[in-house]
Protein backbone atom coordinates (compact mmCIF):
# COMPACT_ATOMS: atom_id res chain seq x y z
CA UNK A 1 0.00 0.00 0.00
CA UNK A 2 1.03 3.64 -0.92
CA UNK A 3 2.36 5.76 2.74
CA UNK A 4 0.98 8.41 0.86
CA UNK A 5 -2.68 7.33 -0.17
CA UNK A 6 -3.33 6.04 2.99
CA UNK A 7 -2.29 9.10 4.96
CA UNK A 8 -4.76 11.51 2.61
CA UNK A 9 -7.38 9.13 3.31
CA UNK A 10 -7.02 9.63 7.21
CA UNK A 11 -6.84 13.10 6.22
CA UNK A 12 -10.22 12.74 4.22
CA UNK A 13 -12.23 11.49 7.00
CA UNK A 14 -11.87 14.06 9.30
CA UNK A 15 -14.31 17.06 8.39
CA UNK A 16 -11.60 19.84 8.68
CA UNK A 17 -14.87 22.06 7.12
CA UNK A 18 -12.84 26.07 7.81
CA UNK A 19 -11.98 26.75 10.24
CA UNK A 20 -12.19 23.41 12.22
CA UNK A 21 -8.49 21.54 11.95
CA UNK A 22 -10.52 18.41 13.10
CA UNK A 23 -7.62 16.63 14.39
CA UNK A 24 -5.45 16.80 11.07
CA UNK A 25 -2.80 18.57 12.25
CA UNK A 26 -2.83 16.29 15.51
CA UNK A 27 -2.20 13.56 13.33
CA UNK A 28 0.57 15.20 11.29
CA UNK A 29 2.31 16.00 14.58
CA UNK A 30 1.95 12.09 15.38
CA UNK A 31 3.96 11.88 11.87
CA UNK A 32 6.57 14.13 12.21
CA UNK A 33 7.70 13.73 15.93
CA UNK A 34 9.75 10.03 14.84
CA UNK A 35 11.45 12.28 12.44
CA UNK A 36 13.14 14.79 15.09
CA UNK A 37 11.12 17.77 13.72
CA UNK A 38 10.71 20.45 16.59
CA UNK A 39 6.78 20.99 16.88
CA UNK A 40 4.77 24.30 17.77
CA UNK A 41 1.36 25.16 17.62
CA UNK A 42 0.59 28.92 16.83
CA UNK A 43 -3.12 28.70 16.99
CA UNK A 44 -5.20 32.16 16.97
CA UNK A 45 -8.84 32.48 18.17
CA UNK A 46 -10.70 29.04 16.38
CA UNK A 47 -7.90 28.54 13.70
CA UNK A 48 -5.24 25.98 14.26
CA UNK A 49 -1.60 26.18 12.94
CA UNK A 50 1.32 23.94 13.32
CA UNK A 51 5.16 25.04 12.62
CA UNK A 52 7.56 22.63 12.85
CA UNK A 53 11.13 22.59 11.67
CA UNK A 54 13.90 20.28 11.44
CA UNK A 55 17.79 20.54 10.54
CA UNK A 56 20.18 23.42 11.02
CA UNK A 57 21.76 26.14 8.75
CA UNK A 58 21.30 29.97 7.16
CA UNK A 59 18.94 29.01 4.42
CA UNK A 60 14.97 27.72 4.97
CA UNK A 61 12.99 26.34 3.00
CA UNK A 62 9.15 25.82 4.00
CA UNK A 63 6.41 23.58 3.01
CA UNK A 64 2.86 25.51 3.21
CA UNK A 65 -0.42 23.76 3.15
CA UNK A 66 -3.54 23.90 4.84
CA UNK A 67 -6.05 21.54 6.37
CA UNK A 68 -9.23 23.40 5.84
CA UNK A 69 -11.70 22.68 3.27
CA UNK A 70 -14.77 24.00 1.87
CA UNK A 71 -18.26 22.88 2.72
CA UNK A 72 -19.40 19.99 0.77
CA UNK A 73 -22.39 21.38 -0.75
CA UNK A 74 -25.84 18.94 -1.19
CA UNK A 75 -23.58 15.36 0.10
CA UNK A 76 -26.85 13.68 -2.05
CA UNK A 77 -25.04 14.75 -5.12
CA UNK A 78 -21.82 13.19 -4.23
CA UNK A 79 -21.44 9.43 -5.32
CA UNK A 80 -19.48 8.78 -2.22
CA UNK A 81 -19.61 9.93 1.21
CA UNK A 82 -17.07 12.94 1.24
CA UNK A 83 -15.24 12.18 4.33
CA UNK A 84 -14.64 9.23 2.97
CA UNK A 85 -11.80 8.78 0.74
CA UNK A 86 -13.45 6.34 -2.16
CA UNK A 87 -11.00 5.16 -4.72
CA UNK A 88 -12.88 4.33 -7.89
CA UNK A 89 -11.87 3.96 -11.25
CA UNK A 90 -8.14 5.24 -10.66
CA UNK A 91 -8.89 8.10 -8.86
CA UNK A 92 -9.47 8.97 -5.07
CA UNK A 93 -12.18 11.05 -4.26
CA UNK A 94 -13.02 13.29 -1.45
CA UNK A 95 -13.49 16.72 -0.30
CA UNK A 96 -9.80 18.67 -0.12
CA UNK A 97 -8.12 15.35 -1.66
CA UNK A 98 -6.96 18.01 -4.07
CA UNK A 99 -7.06 21.19 -2.27
CA UNK A 100 -4.73 20.07 -0.36
CA UNK A 101 -5.30 17.14 1.70
CA UNK A 102 -2.82 14.83 -0.93
CA UNK A 103 -0.34 17.52 -1.21
CA UNK A 104 -0.36 17.78 3.19
CA UNK A 105 0.30 14.26 2.94
CA UNK A 106 2.41 14.22 0.24
CA UNK A 107 4.64 16.58 2.14
CA UNK A 108 5.06 14.22 5.41
CA UNK A 109 6.16 10.77 3.40
CA UNK A 110 8.33 12.83 1.09
CA UNK A 111 10.11 13.96 4.81
CA UNK A 112 9.50 10.26 6.13
CA UNK A 113 11.51 8.88 2.88
CA UNK A 114 14.19 11.44 3.86
CA UNK A 115 14.83 10.43 7.28
CA UNK A 116 14.39 6.66 6.58
CA UNK A 117 17.48 7.31 3.99
CA UNK A 118 19.22 9.11 6.20
CA UNK A 119 19.66 12.04 4.10
CA UNK A 120 21.54 14.73 5.74
CA UNK A 121 19.92 18.33 5.33
CA UNK A 122 21.90 21.48 4.66
CA UNK A 123 19.66 24.06 6.25
CA UNK A 124 16.19 23.78 7.69
CA UNK A 125 13.64 22.38 6.75
CA UNK A 126 9.82 24.39 7.62
CA UNK A 127 6.18 22.76 7.94
CA UNK A 128 3.11 24.89 8.73
CA UNK A 129 0.21 24.34 8.22
CA UNK A 130 -2.99 26.28 9.24
CA UNK A 131 -7.15 25.47 9.19
CA UNK A 132 -8.06 29.09 8.26
CA UNK A 133 -6.81 29.09 4.38
CA UNK A 134 -10.37 28.40 2.75
CA UNK A 135 -12.01 31.07 5.08
CA UNK A 136 -11.26 34.79 6.28
CA UNK A 137 -7.43 33.81 6.37
CA UNK A 138 -7.12 36.41 9.28
CA UNK A 139 -5.92 34.05 11.79
CA UNK A 140 -4.22 31.58 10.01
CA UNK A 141 -0.35 32.10 8.19
CA UNK A 142 -0.96 35.42 8.20
CA UNK A 143 -0.16 36.26 11.95
CA UNK A 144 1.90 33.21 11.96
CA UNK A 145 4.27 35.27 9.77
CA UNK A 146 3.66 38.35 12.01
CA UNK A 147 4.53 35.87 15.23
CA UNK A 148 7.72 34.29 13.17
CA UNK A 149 8.73 37.91 11.91
CA UNK A 150 8.95 39.01 15.63
CA UNK A 151 11.21 35.75 16.29
CA UNK A 152 13.58 37.27 13.53
CA UNK A 153 13.17 33.89 11.71
CA UNK A 154 13.77 34.51 7.91
CA UNK A 155 12.22 31.96 4.98
CA UNK A 156 14.39 31.78 2.30
CA UNK A 157 12.14 29.56 0.10
CA UNK A 158 8.36 28.02 0.62
CA UNK A 159 6.94 25.80 -1.71
CA UNK A 160 3.42 25.45 -1.76
CA UNK A 161 0.96 22.45 -2.35
CA UNK A 162 -1.58 24.23 -3.58
CA UNK A 163 -3.48 22.56 -6.94
CA UNK A 164 -1.53 24.16 -9.64
CA UNK A 165 -1.64 21.23 -12.63
CA UNK A 166 -3.29 21.14 -15.40
CA UNK A 167 -3.26 17.71 -17.50
CA UNK A 168 -1.00 16.43 -15.85
CA UNK A 169 0.93 16.67 -12.60
CA UNK A 170 3.58 18.96 -12.81
CA UNK A 171 2.76 20.70 -16.05
CA UNK A 172 1.66 23.87 -14.09
CA UNK A 173 3.10 25.72 -11.58
CA UNK A 174 2.09 29.21 -10.22
CA UNK A 175 5.39 31.87 -9.63
CA UNK A 176 2.64 34.68 -8.46
CA UNK A 177 -0.55 35.78 -7.96
CA UNK A 178 -2.96 38.84 -8.18
CA UNK A 179 -3.69 41.30 -5.52
CA UNK A 180 -7.37 41.18 -4.53
CA UNK A 181 -9.04 44.48 -3.58
CA UNK A 182 -12.97 44.75 -3.16
CA UNK A 183 -14.87 48.22 -2.71
CA UNK A 184 -18.71 48.78 -1.28
CA UNK A 185 -19.64 52.16 -2.68
CA UNK A 186 -23.21 54.08 -1.66
CA UNK A 187 -24.31 56.82 -3.75
CA UNK A 188 -27.26 59.29 -2.00
CA UNK A 189 -29.89 60.34 -2.78
CA UNK A 190 -32.94 61.63 -1.15
CA UNK A 191 -36.12 59.11 -1.18
CA UNK A 192 -39.73 60.53 -2.09
CA UNK A 193 -42.85 60.01 -3.82
CA UNK A 194 -42.58 59.00 -7.82
CA UNK A 195 -45.42 61.70 -8.76
CA UNK A 196 -43.18 64.26 -7.02
CA UNK A 197 -39.78 63.96 -8.30
CA UNK A 198 -38.43 67.80 -8.24
CA UNK A 199 -39.30 67.02 -4.27
CA UNK A 200 -36.50 63.72 -4.52
CA UNK A 201 -33.36 62.99 -5.77
CA UNK A 202 -32.95 60.00 -7.79
CA UNK A 203 -29.36 57.91 -6.92
CA UNK A 204 -30.00 55.42 -9.59
CA UNK A 205 -30.41 58.09 -12.58
CA UNK A 206 -27.41 60.02 -11.74
CA UNK A 207 -25.62 56.63 -11.02
CA UNK A 208 -25.62 55.06 -14.27
CA UNK A 209 -23.07 57.20 -16.27
CA UNK A 210 -20.51 57.21 -12.95
CA UNK A 211 -21.20 53.10 -12.67
CA UNK A 212 -20.48 52.81 -16.67
CA UNK A 213 -17.59 55.11 -16.13
CA UNK A 214 -16.01 52.75 -13.22
CA UNK A 215 -16.66 49.56 -14.98
CA UNK A 216 -14.78 50.67 -17.56
CA UNK A 217 -11.46 51.22 -15.40
CA UNK A 218 -8.34 49.21 -16.48
CA UNK A 219 -4.52 49.24 -14.83
CA UNK A 220 -2.17 47.75 -17.71
CA UNK A 221 0.40 45.16 -16.36
CA UNK A 222 3.91 45.89 -16.91
CA UNK A 223 5.64 42.75 -15.88
CA UNK A 224 4.47 40.92 -18.84
CA UNK A 225 2.91 38.06 -16.06
CA UNK A 226 -0.19 39.00 -15.76
CA UNK A 227 -3.25 40.22 -17.52
CA UNK A 228 -4.38 43.49 -17.64
CA UNK A 229 -6.62 44.11 -14.12
CA UNK A 230 -9.76 45.28 -14.82
CA UNK A 231 -12.71 45.94 -12.34
CA UNK A 232 -15.71 43.91 -12.17
CA UNK A 233 -18.91 45.18 -10.47
CA UNK A 234 -20.56 41.80 -8.67
CA UNK A 235 -23.41 43.71 -7.35
CA UNK A 236 -25.86 46.88 -7.65
CA UNK A 237 -28.99 47.72 -5.51
CA UNK A 238 -31.38 50.12 -5.18
CA UNK A 239 -34.81 50.77 -4.24
CA UNK A 240 -37.78 49.69 -1.74
CA UNK A 241 -39.51 47.01 -4.23
CA UNK A 242 -42.65 49.74 -4.81
CA UNK A 243 -42.54 50.84 -7.97
CA UNK A 244 -44.22 54.63 -6.67
CA UNK A 245 -41.19 55.17 -4.50
CA UNK A 246 -37.77 57.13 -5.59
CA UNK A 247 -35.15 55.22 -3.82
CA UNK A 248 -32.68 57.12 -1.78
CA UNK A 249 -29.45 55.37 -2.36
CA UNK A 250 -27.91 53.15 -4.36
CA UNK A 251 -25.30 50.51 -3.51
CA UNK A 252 -22.75 48.58 -5.60
CA UNK A 253 -20.07 46.17 -4.90
CA UNK A 254 -16.82 45.47 -6.91
CA UNK A 255 -13.58 43.35 -7.22
CA UNK A 256 -10.19 44.13 -8.65
CA UNK A 257 -7.40 41.18 -9.26
CA UNK A 258 -4.61 43.03 -9.77
CA UNK A 259 -0.80 42.58 -11.25
CA UNK A 260 1.97 43.77 -9.25
CA UNK A 261 2.00 46.97 -11.88
CA UNK A 262 -0.51 48.41 -9.64
CA UNK A 263 -1.38 49.19 -6.06
CA UNK A 264 -5.11 48.96 -4.07
CA UNK A 265 -3.89 52.50 -3.40
CA UNK A 266 -3.91 53.40 -6.79
CA UNK A 267 -7.26 51.69 -7.53
CA UNK A 268 -9.43 53.51 -5.08
CA UNK A 269 -7.43 56.62 -5.91
CA UNK A 270 -9.39 56.72 -9.67
CA UNK A 271 -12.62 55.39 -8.27
CA UNK A 272 -13.35 57.99 -5.78
CA UNK A 273 -11.83 60.25 -8.47
CA UNK A 274 -14.68 59.62 -10.59
CA UNK A 275 -17.38 59.89 -7.80
CA UNK A 276 -15.92 62.99 -6.60
CA UNK A 277 -16.09 64.56 -10.54
CA UNK A 278 -19.57 63.92 -10.83
CA UNK A 279 -20.46 65.71 -7.21
CA UNK A 280 -22.11 63.27 -5.81
CA UNK A 281 -22.51 62.42 -1.92
CA UNK A 282 -21.03 58.78 -1.00
CA UNK A 283 -19.55 56.61 1.37
CA UNK A 284 -16.89 53.83 0.14
CA UNK A 285 -15.73 50.83 2.39
CA UNK A 286 -12.43 49.09 0.81
CA UNK A 287 -11.27 45.48 1.94
CA UNK A 288 -7.56 44.61 0.44
CA UNK A 289 -7.83 40.55 1.18
CA UNK A 290 -4.32 39.81 -0.75
CA UNK A 291 -1.67 41.46 -2.07
CA UNK A 292 0.07 40.74 -5.48
CA UNK A 293 3.50 38.77 -5.67
CA UNK A 294 5.81 37.48 -8.58
CA UNK A 295 8.84 35.25 -7.85
CA UNK A 296 11.35 36.86 -9.93
CA UNK A 297 14.48 35.11 -8.85
CA UNK A 298 15.27 31.73 -10.24
CA UNK A 299 16.96 29.33 -7.23
CA UNK A 300 13.22 28.41 -6.67
CA UNK A 301 12.26 28.63 -9.40
CA UNK A 302 14.51 26.34 -11.10
CA UNK A 303 14.45 23.43 -8.43
CA UNK A 304 11.13 23.07 -9.00
CA UNK A 305 11.05 22.88 -12.56
CA UNK A 306 14.36 20.83 -13.32
CA UNK A 307 12.44 18.20 -10.55
CA UNK A 308 9.22 17.96 -12.77
CA UNK A 309 11.38 17.34 -15.64
CA UNK A 310 13.70 15.16 -14.11
CA UNK A 311 11.07 13.00 -11.67
CA UNK A 312 8.02 12.91 -14.22
CA UNK A 313 9.74 12.83 -17.76
CA UNK A 314 8.04 16.10 -18.49
CA UNK A 315 9.57 18.30 -21.27
CA UNK A 316 8.02 21.66 -20.68
CA UNK A 317 6.66 23.17 -17.24
CA UNK A 318 3.68 26.56 -17.50
CA UNK A 319 4.79 29.38 -14.74
CA UNK A 320 1.16 30.53 -14.14
CA UNK A 321 0.11 33.29 -12.14
CA UNK A 322 -3.62 32.73 -13.19
CA UNK A 323 -6.32 32.20 -10.49
CA UNK A 324 -7.23 33.47 -7.21
CA UNK A 325 -5.35 33.75 -4.27
CA UNK A 326 -3.30 31.84 -1.42
CA UNK A 327 -1.54 31.65 1.76
CA UNK A 328 1.54 32.46 -0.34
CA UNK A 329 0.69 36.28 -0.63
CA UNK A 330 1.42 36.08 2.88
CA UNK A 331 4.73 34.73 2.84
CA UNK A 332 6.62 37.00 -0.57
CA UNK A 333 6.13 39.98 1.26
CA UNK A 334 8.82 38.57 4.06
CA UNK A 335 11.19 38.27 0.99
CA UNK A 336 10.64 34.86 0.37
CA UNK A 337 10.79 33.42 -3.14
CA UNK A 338 7.34 31.20 -3.53
CA UNK A 339 6.30 28.41 -5.80
CA UNK A 340 3.16 26.55 -5.89
CA UNK A 341 3.27 23.39 -6.89
CA UNK A 342 0.18 20.37 -6.60
CA UNK A 343 -2.02 17.91 -8.10
CA UNK A 344 -4.68 18.33 -10.73
CA UNK A 345 -7.09 21.69 -10.11
CA UNK A 346 -9.53 20.10 -12.61
CA UNK A 347 -11.78 19.20 -9.70
CA UNK A 348 -11.16 21.58 -6.65
CA UNK A 349 -14.36 22.71 -4.60
CA UNK A 350 -16.74 20.45 -6.87
CA UNK A 351 -18.92 17.41 -6.20
CA UNK A 352 -16.80 14.87 -6.67
CA UNK A 353 -13.86 16.26 -5.93
CA UNK A 354 -10.76 14.08 -6.55
CA UNK A 355 -6.93 13.34 -7.66
CA UNK A 356 -5.71 10.17 -9.46
CA UNK A 357 -4.13 7.51 -7.45
CA UNK A 358 -1.57 7.16 -8.90
CA UNK A 359 -0.15 10.77 -8.47
CA UNK A 360 0.34 10.91 -4.92
CA UNK A 361 3.49 8.91 -4.66
CA UNK A 362 4.68 10.92 -7.56
CA UNK A 363 4.19 13.85 -5.83
CA UNK A 364 5.37 12.42 -2.64
CA UNK A 365 8.59 11.76 -4.79
CA UNK A 366 8.48 15.21 -6.16
CA UNK A 367 8.26 17.04 -3.04
CA UNK A 368 11.49 14.78 -1.64
CA UNK A 369 13.19 16.12 -4.81
CA UNK A 370 12.69 19.62 -4.76
CA UNK A 371 13.69 19.36 -0.80
CA UNK A 372 17.10 17.90 -1.91
CA UNK A 373 17.94 19.94 -4.42
CA UNK A 374 17.68 22.94 -2.43
CA UNK A 375 18.92 21.22 1.36
CA UNK A 376 20.16 17.83 0.05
Amino acid sequence: MSKTLDLTKELISKPSVTPNDMGCQDLIMQRLKPLGFNIEKIDFGEVSNLWATVGEGNKMLVLLGHTDVVPTGPIEQWDSDPFIGTERDGLLYGRGVADMKSSVAAFITACEDISSEKIPLKGKLGIMLTSDEEGPAEDGVKKVVEELKSRGINIDWCLVGEPTSEDVLGDAIKIGRRGSVGASITIKGVQGHIAYPSKADNPIHKSMIIVNDIASLKWKDNTGKFPDSVLQISNLNSGTGAENVIPGELNFKFNVRYSPSITAEKIKEEVENILKSHEVEFESEWKESGLPFLTEEKELIDAVTSSIKEELNLKDVKLSTEGGTSDGRFIAPTGSQVVELGPRNESIHKINESVRVNDLDKLSKLYKRIILKLLG
